[in-house]
């Protein structure tokens, strides 16, 4: 799942995947903007069969591949 957050991070950014690390802070380090996230979440909605809400936009949630990983797979066992 890692890979896969990660390769459409480096496609939508055009950077280098290998410069996005697990714990890559991606807001911090500029790399996604507001139009960002809302890629993102259209991409887990489609890609991991997710439902994004506005109570889950936290950093903690979204400021790194390792977050975002964990977020889906709570997702994924809550719609379960």
């Amino acid at each position: 799942m890692k890979n896969e957050i990660r390769k459409f991070i480096a496609a939508t950014t055009f950077i280098d995947p290998e410069k996005i690390k697990d714990e890559t802070m991606i807001f911090e380090e500029g790399i996604f903007d507001s139009m960002g996230l809302l890629g993102l979440i259209n991409y887990f909605e489609s890609e991991f069969g997710i439902s994004v809400e506005d109570s889950d936009l936290k950093e903690e949630n979204f400021g790194c591949i390792n977050n975002m990983a964990l977020f889906i797979a709570r997702k994924k066992t809550v719609a379960a």
